[in-house]
């Protein structure tokens, strides 16, 4: 029978994130190796194509191993950390025949909260569920390569044993001092399925090493001893041909596919450039935002046949109204209202003119979606890339109440703290591209939705009102739109009406 093991040792997977993300990037531990950790406590920030959030843990106990560098990109499944925790008094030894890490689990599962949903804290333990007794030691499958992070550490909690005498079979797997001599049968005590899958790998068999974890264990660094010693013996083999009696001044050749490569997974790609041997090129990852970026500009640009008009229009009136309203408000009540909060109630006035440029396009029904809400997004450049937050239900708000959530999620993008939700849902857009001092610009629409209104700067410039050459502030405004929803007379519709609230705010009286 199987000694039974005082400690625990848990692994702490990424959760699925929501929001049919599927991968994440570490920006920071929150714990070491060594600390102690309590259930549903924070222990790494990671950065999704997203937003920055916080992962707590649903184990309590002593931080054993964290997988992958701040920088590293990991997929959702991937370990985070291994946890090493207490095992309830009284708990029964686990079965000859049943894997050792799955008794050990099993043993703990009162201690920990259950799995982990991003932005909502944890949620109840999962009921317990039958366990499956099997013949011999079972095989966990093997993940992908680019879910095994390399740990950065682990700790060893008692030093390594010295090596005993080999017993026979039979002792060796009934003796109380298991874990500490090689075996040849019953359950293999290992710290995590990645050790497995690195000795798999590897041609190391379990059952030959000694385990240096706590009650025998058998850890990572003992898997990696095995696998330099294994080298070692073979370069110590590796034959190299004789050099060319004519040729003597070249160097000695040698045998390169003997040379073993280190293995180096793919979610530890770095956020720094990677510079290439010649120094002539520098190249960065596509992840995070970024990533995310990339792949919806693509798929918008493949997909979705856009057309761009563009009016100038005199804003002079509308920054006279401006002013008029955040004068006529007292000290210390309310928010001043924004251009851009007014671009956003200009542009909900123009949808409920035009509802044709608040939908979707469904291919496959060969369909067009015309949505009844406005949730308008609108650009916002960050230190971590541009995002788009999106103001829900736009159409039932006053210019207060969008000036307000265009403030408080403004903010929230600025400090990374938006959530997915935040983020997504999006059915029209406006991108106020003039605070970089440009003019105009054709964008790529936000797919899926159908339109996007760009405003560029405001700036002075020479204007024919009322008969008469003045100086006066001009916009330009842009309207990139679908053409499988609507045509030019749509469009243009749409603008004007936008231009024509620009230069006179009264005409907006009419829908409010």
């Amino acid at each position: 029978m199987a000694p039974g093991l005082n400690v625990n040792s848990l692994e702490f997977k990424l959760p699925d994130l929501g929001e049919g993300l599927t991968e994440a990037g570490i920006t920071r531990w929150l714990v070491q190796v060594g600390d102690v950790v309590a259930v549903d406590q924070p222990v790494v920030e990671v950065e999704t194509a997203k937003a920055l959030v916080e992962v707590p843990c649903p184990y309590g106990g002593v931080v054993t191993a964290l997988f992958g560098e701040e920088g590293t990109e990991l997929p959702v499944g991937a370990p985070l950390l291994t946890v090493a925790v207490g095992a309830p008094e009284g708990s029964p030894a686990p079965a000859p025949e049943e894997p050792a890490e799955r008794a050990l689990q099993t043993a703990a599962a009162e201690e920990s909260s259950g799995n982990v949903l991003v932005g909502y804290g944890t949620a109840a333990a999962p009921a317990r569920r039958r366990r499956v007794r099997s013949a011999g030691p079972v095989t966990q499958p093997a993940p992908k390569p680019a879910a095994q992070p390399v740990p950065r550490a682990v700790r060893q909690e008692k030093p390594p044993r010295p090596q005993e005498p080999a017993a026979g079979p039979s002792e060796a797997s009934g003796s109380s001092g298991a874990g500490t001599l090689p075996r040849t049968d019953g359950p293999i005590p290992v710290i995590s399925p990645l050790v497995r899958k690195l000795a798999r790998e590897n041609d190391v068999d379990l059952r030959v090493l000694l385990g240096t974890g706590p009650d025998g264990l058998i850890t990572r660094a003992d898997v990696e001893s095995a696998i330099a010693v294994g080298r070692t013996t073979a370069h110590a083999a590796t034959p190299t041909y004789e050099p060319t009696p004519t040729r003597t001044h070249e160097p000695t050749p040698t045998r390169t596919h003997d040379v073993t490569p280190t293995h180096t997974p793919v979610g530890a790609v770095s956020e720094e450039p990677r510079v290439a041997p010649t120094g002539a090129e520098i190249r960065y990852p596509l992840t995070g935002i970024r990533g995310l970026v990339a792949d919806k500009m693509s798929r918008s640009r493949r997909e979705i046949p856009e057309a761009t008009c563009w009016v100038d229009a005199d804003a002079t009136e509308l920054l006279a109204a401006r002013a008029a309203m955040n004068g006529a408000a007292k000290e210390g009540e309310g928010q001043k209202i924004s251009l851009l909060a007014l671009f956003a109630r200009i542009s909900v006035a123009a949808l409920a003119r035009y509802p044709m440029l608040n939908s979707t396009v469904d291919m496959e029904a060969r369909e067009v979606v015309r949505l009844a809400d406005v949730h308008l997004g609108f650009a916002a450049q960050t230190d971590r890339g541009l995002v788009v937050p999106v103001v829900r239900n736009a159409n039932t708000r006053t210019t207060e109440s969008v000036n307000a959530e265009l403030i408080r999620l403004t903010e929230a993008a600025r400090d990374g703290k938006l959530t997915p939700a935040q983020l997504t849902g999006g059915t029209f857009t406006l991108n106020n591209y003039g605070v970089f001092g440009v003019d105009g610009s054709t964008p790529i629409i936000n797919h899926p939705e159908a339109a996007m209104l760009g405003v560029g700067r405001i700036v002075p410039k020479p204007w024919v009102h009322q008969g008469e050459l003045a100086v006066r502030h001009v916009v330009q405004l842009s309207l990139t739109f679908d053409h499988r929803v609507c045509d030019g007379g749509t469009a243009g519709g749409f603008l004007r009406f936008v231009a024509d609230c620009v230069e006179q705010p009264a005409v907006l009286l009419r829908s409010v």
